[in-house]
């Protein structure tokens, strides 16, 4: 894991996942260091990653207030437990659904739970964070957030997109890729993690998009994308494009079959039954 700061207060902890034939896929969490501190989703589900220990190099976590869970997933939950018992005045900002998911696998303790629907504000100390749902997303507990005071939101796996080595992924700008290789990218992305863009109504995904524009953020901060400044008008065009790209579709049987044979000691193929 890559740790850096962009904006004023707000630091990356960066990670990523190698995705055969794509490339590497980013997976952020972040702090924000407001005057109430806020750890936004908490990495991957890896025994290998101490999330903890790499929090306590930004902030002490007896000092973090809020844990902004921007949905339930398992690359979005892996130090959560952890990270409620290092740091414990912290409460879980999640949603209905977003904590009864959480409880087909080990529940979240209720009294350190903050509900928040999109449309609804937290107030953090010193700044208001604005829930939104983000245009694009997989899971119907998504909830990101725009912070008012530095201009930064956080998308959670909206705009994200894999990019070539995990040196970029990590510790990189998403401007590092070219125009065209940035778009490709996102739209991967979008018809991969999102399926369901291809068939929303034209107009009221439109409307969407608009609310997010009217946002106008300086900073996009993507779980599953660098950082992104500056550069949301590109990337709302992206976003508009998304519904006419071309579906994904992921390997069959025989392509498995093929990536198993690769796998084998002099390329044998593997034992059936």
């Amino acid at each position: 894991m890559d740790t850096h700061k962009v904006g004023s207060d707000t630091t990356v902890i960066a990670d990523s996942l190698e995705i055969p034939g794509m490339g590497h896929i980013p997976v952020n969490a972040y702090v924000l260091t407001a005057r109430e501190p806020v750890v936004v989703d908490t990495g991957l589900s890896l025994s290998d990653r101490d999330f903890v220990a790499t929090i306590g190099e930004v902030v002490d976590p007896a000092d973090i207030l809020w844990i902004w869970l921007t949905h339930p997933d398992r690359d979005h939950t892996g130090g959560i437990f952890d990270l409620l018992v290092a740091a414990p005045r912290a409460r879980v900002v999640t949603t209905f659904i977003g904590a009864g998911i959480m409880t087909t696998e080990r529940p979240l303790p209720m009294d350190r739970v903050y509900f928040l629907n999109p449309g609804q504000s937290l107030d953090v100390g010193d700044r208001s964070l604005h829930a939104f749902r983000p245009p694009l997303f997989d899971s119907p507990a998504t909830v990101g957030f725009y912070d008012d005071r530095t201009r930064i939101c956080f998308s959670s796996d909206c705009f994200g997109g894999p990019v070539p080595t995990a040196e970029l992924a990590e510790s990189g700008h998403a401007s590092d890729l070219k125009p065209d290789e940035l778009r490709a990218a996102q739209l991967l992305w979008a018809t991969l993690d999102s399926p369901w863009v291809h068939v929303v109504d034209p107009l009221k995904y439109g409307m969407w998009v608009d609310q997010f524009r009217e946002m106008n953020p300086e900073i996009v901060l993507s779980t599953h994308l660098p950082p992104a400044v500056r550069m949301v008008d590109r990337m709302i065009e992206t976003l508009t494009m998304a519904p006419d790209a071309d579906p994904f579709i992921g390997p069959d049987q025989a392509a498995l079959e093929e990536m198993l044979r690769s796998f084998q000691p002099g390329g044998m193929p593997a034992a059936t039954t």
